[in-house]
């Protein structure tokens, strides 16, 4: 069990130092290593990271992820300040193409960023 924890750390500190982008493209497509990013992004919600879903307010009270901040992708520039900067943001949409256009945005304005795509990443 200790050696899941100090993995799950480890892969969280990768994805932090690193992050991860969603290429957009065809939503149906899985990336080749779909398990690593599951697991990063739960890992980084876990320890303290926001989760904004960037889909419309009527998507978001239809169904969303337990914990998530309704912040719509073309809100994302002025509502900046309600995304805490010191930790991960963890973003995610319907198919992918919002939470690129919204992880760019945070990316560029200094935000450490993981783009899980399609809420069914999730």
């Amino acid at each position: 069990m200790k050696i899941l924890a100090s993995v799950a750390v480890v892969l969280s500190l990768v994805v932090s130092a690193v992050g991860c982008e969603h290429s957009g493209g065809d939503a149906s497509a899985q990336p080749a290593n779909a398990a690593a990013p599951k697991l990063n992004h739960r890992v980084v919600v876990a320890q303290g990271g926001s989760l904004v879903d960037v889909r419309t307010p009527e998507e978001f009270q239809a169904g969303h992820v337990s914990g998530a901040r309704n912040i719509p992708v073309d809100e994302v520039s002025a509502r900046l300040a309600e995304i805490p900067k010191g930790k991960p943001v963890v973003v995610y949409c319907l198919s992918g193409a919002r939470s690129a256009a919204a992880a760019r945005m945070l990316k560029s304005s200094g935000y450490d960023v993981i783009d899980v795509g399609p809420m069914r990443n999730w």
